[in-house]
């Protein structure tokens, strides 16, 4: 990474993490309807490697990916708006979370329904061979997503086609409350099904971005899909409302002490490429006042129900 792309990523994942607790200070305030996930301790996987890749690329995140909806261009303005179900958010408060998307974008909506994105995401590439552009897709899965029949289907034909797919394995130690042990044999990396495996640090955010790169270069030299398994850990609960009591405290000290935030800011301090001044306190100040933004945006008309659904007769 030369110093502007470091201090794009490190802004990201700072970005990203600061929005986050904003969602949980609203969550706790009752305001936010449904769940909220965080990426604690996960946001080097998501922003490094959608910061690799290129303008006209196409991602399609999980709940843990926010981190990659900055960095292709959502808005925490538009996070809010979703997250307290406003009118004017991205789904019109028809969804919550970061189930939104943007094809101008290159944004694929996120699905509940673990793994299903995969053999989406296959036929996105696929479309791109069929053009012949030089595009890659992107997706994500956990060690838990990867045990459902939509991730061997979905990678398989990406395999057999030689698709530029890159699945980005977050290896992340539980799946909701479930260790990898208890679900699985053997390592992640080991589901590849025949996919060129890269592994690597997932709290290190410039080693997930060098083999996100490489991933992406394998893939528009028609060496087909890359699955690219980032070792990382889930600091919080599957979600708000879990407190973690079944993880050991020693081992959520131990990955706490791996956080790849200050971790990628020793990594930048060793190369003296210094972050803005107070870029966290402006960031915070930003998001404050984006937050009270949206929580005087207007709620759906509720005339609007029907509107934007399928039927069938």
């Amino acid at each position: 990474m030369d110093q502007a792309t470091a201090l794009r990523l490190h802004e990201a994942m700072l970005l990203t993490r600061l929005t986050e607790e904003r969602i949980v200070k609203l969550f706790r305030q009752g305001q936010t309807l449904g769940s909220v996930y965080r990426s604690l301790g996960q946001e080097a996987t998501a922003c490094a490697t959608a910061l690799a890749l290129g303008p006209d690329d196409v991602i399609a995140p999980l709940i843990r990916n926010l981190g990659a909806m900055l960095v292709r261009g959502a808005t925490p303005l538009e996070v809010f708006l979703q997250y307290l179900g406003r009118a004017t958010g991205p789904s019109g408060g028809r969804e919550h979370n970061n189930h939104f998307g943007s094809v101008a974008r290159g944004i694929i909506a996120p699905t509940s329904m673990l793994g299903a994105l995969i053999p989406i995401m296959a036929g996105v590439a696929l479309s791109f061979r069929q053009r012949g552009e030089q595009r890659v897709a992107m997706t994500w899965i956990g060690d838990g997503g990867s045990s459902t029949g939509a991730f061997y289907e979905g990678l398989n034909l990406a395999v057999v086609q030689r698709l530029p797919l890159i699945v980005v394995g977050e290896a992340n130690g539980f799946a909701f409350s479930t260790p990898p042990e208890r679900q699985m044999a053997g390592h992640l990396s080991e589901r590849a099904q025949g996919a060129h495996t890269l592994t690597v640090d997932g709290n290190d955010a410039a080693a997930v971005y060098e083999a996100a790169t490489a991933a992406r270069n394998h893939c528009l030299a028609g060496l087909g899909p890359v699955f690219l398994v980032c070792e990382t850990f889930r600091l919080s609960g599957h979600a708000e409302h879990d407190d973690q009591r079944y993880v050991d405290p020693e081992l959520l000290a131990q990955w706490a002490e791996r956080d790849p935030l200050p971790r990628f800011e020793a990594w930048l301090a060793a190369r003296d490429w210094r972050p803005e001044p107070g870029l966290a306190q402006r960031l915070e100040a930003e998001l404050l006042a984006t937050a009270e933004a949206a929580l005087t945006a207007p709620w759906p008309d509720p005339a609007t129900l029907t509107q934007g659904l399928f039927t069938q007769q």
